[in-house]
C-alpha cells in the first residue's frame, strides 16, 4: 500500500538560540495547536523548523505574532513507503530523474512496515509533477 497525501507545511525561520524551540512549541500548544511532525536544525545564526500540523491556519497567525519569526507555507507531499533498505534512494532517484530538485525531505512516522516522508520540491509548482512520477 503506498499512500501519498498532500498537506501544508510551515517553515518557520527565527534565531538559534537557547530556548528558541521551546518559545515556538510553547506558543502552538497554547493555541491548542498540536505538532503532528517536525525538523528542527541550525543553520549559523538561524533555526529552521519544519512543522506540520492539522490547523496550518491558526498556526501560521499564532507564530506571525511572534518577534524575530519568518513564516512561510507551503505544500507538502507525505509519501507512505514501504520500510526497507533502498526504498528512499528509488524515489529519490525517481524524483531526480525528472528533475525535482528538492528543498528538503524528513521522516514523519513509521509504523509497522510502512515509513512516510515529507517530500518538499524547491519549486512549489513541482507538488503536482511528484504526484504524477510517483503514480498516485
Amino acid at each position: 500500500m503506498i499512500l501519498v497525501v498532500f498537506m501544508k507545511e510551515l517553515t518557520v525561520i527565527t534565531s538559534n538560540s537557547v530556548g528558541t524551540l521551546a518559545r515556538v512549541a510553547e506558543e502552538l500548544g497554547a493555541s491548542g495547536i498540536n505538532i503532528e511532525a517536525i525538523s528542527a536544525y541550525g543553520l549559523g545564526d538561524r533555526a529552521i523548523f519544519r512543522i506540520i500540523t492539522g490547523d496550518v491556519k491558526t498556526a501560521l497567525k499564532v507564530l506571525s505574532r511572534l518577534p524575530d519569526v519568518e513564516v512561510k507555507e507551503a505544500d507538502t507531499v507525505i509519501y507512505k513507503m514501504i520500510n526497507r533498505p533502498g526504498e528512499l534512494g528509488k524515489v529519490a532517484r525517481k524524483l531526480a530523474n525528472h528533475g525535482i530538485n528538492l528543498e528538503s525531505i524528513y521522516i514523519v512516522s513509521r509504523k509497522n512496515d510502512f515509513t512516510e516522508v515529507a517530500i518538499n520540491p524547491a519549486n512549489p509548482k513541482d507538488v503536482e509533477k511528484i504526484k504524477e512520477i510517483l503514480k498516485i
